[in-house]
């Protein structure tokens, strides 16, 4: 996710200590950005990778063959799903 100068119309504002603030300043020089440029930037780094790994999982050989073999498997009978799904819609 990028992070542009157009349509910022939200603010976000956070309470940090001195030493905070200075470590902040000091890594936003070093990297040529302002300070919000460098938080923003660094938060949104942070955000992808945590949204991510709720979508990536890793499995070892083990745990991959597991997988494999319960989407291979036959479904186990539903009685009552199959009844709920072979009766007429209150739609229809």
């Amino acid at each position: 996710m990028t992070a542009t100068r157009t349509n910022r119309t939200e603010k976000l504002d956070l309470r940090i200590t001195p030493a905070a603030k200075r470590t902040l300043q000091s890594a936003a020089e070093a990297s040529h950005k302002t300070v919000s440029e460098f938080v923003l930037e660094s938060a949104l780094q942070r955000a992808d990778n945590v949204l991510a790994e709720r979508q990536v999982f890793r499995l070892d050989v083990a745990q991959w063959k597991k997988f494999l073999a319960a989407l291979d498997a036959k479904p186990k009978p539903r009685p009552r799903l199959q009844r709920l799904l072979s009766q007429r819609s209150v739609l229809d």
